[in-house]
């Protein structure tokens, strides 16, 4: 349901740029406010280019859900409450960010997960779809974040942003996907702790099996699981949709994102193939 000569994006933005994981419930608005203004540019720059933007819990959602263990579901979790209050956080800086864009000029449109998501074990099974393309036909900017989710087994349980765009990804064929982190790509370490690690270029099928004992969790509270998940779970969406291409980028050097969405060929970052 794509518009003819459209290029479809993805960009994620991380918790840890749009918030101060270390810090309960600690927004950078400012720099939300700069994020959305380079994607601002890029659309006026590349009137083909459609955008579904996503973003991370940062220390909302996920202090929340590691206080009331949310992401085990009813089994090992703190119950009902736990979905309710970790839901709301999340709401909480979802409702930062649809600000933050709309007054720098990006017709977001908020778009919460858990009132369709439907899980099993913990796999994300089923998600409206129909909203996301008929907000992309009308010129709009779709935006979602990671969120609680019903799950049929568990009771509920938590989707990060990632699951989010892999179930989309299967019904909208994004050309690219840009994940937007505080580091500038993925590393042998995590180099805010460790200066002398280093980039990793590029992530394969040739590579990636050697990087799950270097790639540990990520920096701060995360309770949807460490940074090598989240790499093999990208890993997994090229292999299934040749073509695709996803690249880790920071989005702490101003300007990095607009440059990467209007040169899809920059070599920044971390890019993730078969």
């Amino acid at each position: 349901m794509n518009v003819p000569d459209k290029i479809l994006t993805f960009v994620k933005l991380g918790g840890s740029v749009i918030t101060d994981k270390n810090r309960e419930a600690t927004a950078h608005f400012d720099v939300i406010c700069r994020l959305a203004q380079e994607i601002a540019h890029s659309r006026s720059a590349r009137p083909q280019l459609q955008l579904v933007v996503g973003h991370g819990s940062g220390s909302f959602g996920h202090f929340v859900g590691k206080r009331y263990s949310t992401h085990l579901g009813l089994p090992g979790g703190g119950g009902w409450e736990g979905y309710a209050q970790t839901g709301a956080a999340a709401l909480r800086l979802n409702r930062i960010v649809t600000d933050g864009f709309l007054e720098s000029g990006v017709p977001v449109v908020s778009l919460q997960p858990s009132a369709s998501a439907q899980c099993r074990n913990g796999t994300l099974v089923s998600l409206a779809v129909r909203p996301v393309q008929e907000l992309l036909v009308a010129g709009m900017v779709p935006l979602v974040f990671g969120d609680v989710a019903l799950d049929e087994t568990l009771g509920f349980t938590i989707i990060s942003t990632e699951t989010i765009f892999g179930y989309l990804a299967g019904h909208l064929a994004p050309a690219r996907i840009l994940l937007v982190g505080i580091v500038d790509g993925v590393y042998t370490a995590d180099p805010l702790i460790h200066p002398g690690a280093c980039l990793i270029p590029e992530i394969t099928s040739g590579n990636i099996a050697e990087l799950e004992h270097v790639l540990g969790d990520s920096y701060g509270v995360d309770v949807t699981g460490g940074m090598f998940s989240k790499i093999r779970q990208m890993h997994g969406l090229v292999k299934a949709h040749p073509g695709l291409q996803i690249q880790v980028i920071s989005g702490m050097r101003p300007g990095l994102l607009e440059a990467a969405l209007c040169d899809p060929e920059m070599p920044i970052g971390t890019l993730i193939r078969d």
